[in-house]
């Protein structure tokens, strides 16, 4: 008996062996299963790779294409400056997008389409380059059109310069003319100045208050005006009448070509106007007094555009001082034949 029992406890313990058997077959066969398929796996990996390894060698040709051609634009024209930058800032964007996939193992899909995507901008980038060159070669045709513009107004200029010399040898040759005409217009002008001094000398004779000072006949102001007034008295209108029939008479002598007219100065004393009266300032009284003479000769016959009035005032003094003497002899009406 107790031989059964131990035979049957062998047999039971050895029940266990074949079903550890079949388990270490499946795991075995399991993982040569994962083997045939990490190494199926690494073949299509290595295939890949092997393909990006071509598609970056060609990537890198045409870089090195791109490169060759934006370097001569570069030499055909400075204006494509800004896009070639461009383009090189586009070329290393590309070169690190190809370092970047050639560091990719995994997501092969992925890496093939941007590597798609890189070959779609090197296509844009390559007609971008085309659009460039026809730009440079429409420029070069531009700066051909122009240098012959300048070529024609190169010569227009010389052509206008030759023109301007003449014209300005001729300029000379008036000019030297015209001098010489002034300069006889002025000697005539002299000499009727001199013929017009000699008749008021002998009109007016020799006085006091009627003198000549350079080229001017010099009137105190007491001989036509009452003090502070810019009304002629009627011994001024007396004296005035004497010179209008002097320059009438002087008018039908000057030829009409020769542009004169007789000025008519007003000057005062610089002893200041009260404020109450008439006027303002001796500016005003001795502007007002030329202007009364001068309408007065337009009055008897003399030629309006043949007379000319100014005031000074008390500014152009002909004696310094404040005694009475100087500061009568610088209250006077002046009359001078001068050129217009």
């Amino acid at each position: 008996m107790p031989q059964l029992a131990r035979g049957r406890r062998e047999r039971r313990s050895l029940d266990y062996w074949p079903g550890f058997v079949d388990a270490l077959s499946t795991l075995v066969l399991a993982v040569v299963f994962m083997l045939s398929i990490f190494a199926v796996l690494q073949y299509y990996l290595g295939q890949e790779i092997s393909g990006k390894d071509s598609a970056l060698t060609r990537l890198n040709r045409q870089i090195s294409e791109l490169t060759d051609l934006l370097a001569l634009e570069k030499s055909r024209g400075r204006n494509q400056m800004l896009e070639l930058d461009r383009l090189r800032s586009s070329l290393a964007a590309l070169d690190a997008e190809k370092n970047r996939l050639q560091g990719l193992a995994d997501g092969a899909a992925g890496a093939a389409g941007r590597l798609g995507a890189v070959t779609g901008e090197l296509d844009a980038q390559k007609q971008i380059s085309a659009k460039a060159l026809s730009q440079v070669e429409l420029l070069n045709q531009q700066m051909a059109a122009l240098r012959s513009q300048l070529a024609a107004l190169e010569q227009a200029l010389s052509a206008s310069e030759a023109r301007d010399r003449e014209s300005q040898a001729r300029i000379a040759d008036l000019g030297s003319r015209l001098n010489v005409a002034l300069a006889q217009r002025v000697q005539e002008l002299a000499r009727y100045r001199s013929d017009f001094f000699g008749r008021l000398r002998q009109i007016l004779g020799e006085r006091d208050d009627i003198r000549i000072v350079g080229d001017r006949f010099v009137f105190q102001s007491e001989v036509l005006f009452d003090t502070g007034s810019a009304t002629l008295s009627p011994r001024g209108h007396a004296e005035l009448d004497k010179i209008a029939s002097a320059i009438t008479e002087l008018t039908r002598t000057i030829p009409a070509d020769i542009p004169w007219v007789l000025r008519v100065d007003g000057h005062t004393d610089d002893r200041p106007l009260s404020g109450a009266g008439q006027f303002r300032s001796n500016w005003d009284l001795s502007a007002a007094r030329a202007i009364a003479v001068v309408q007065y000769l337009a009055g008897k016959g003399v030629p309006p555009q043949r007379l000319l009035a100014a005031g000074f005032g008390e500014y152009q003094p002909l004696e310094l001082g404040d005694s009475d003497q100087a500061r009568a002899r610088n209250r006077r009406i002046e009359m001078k034949l001068t050129e217009r």
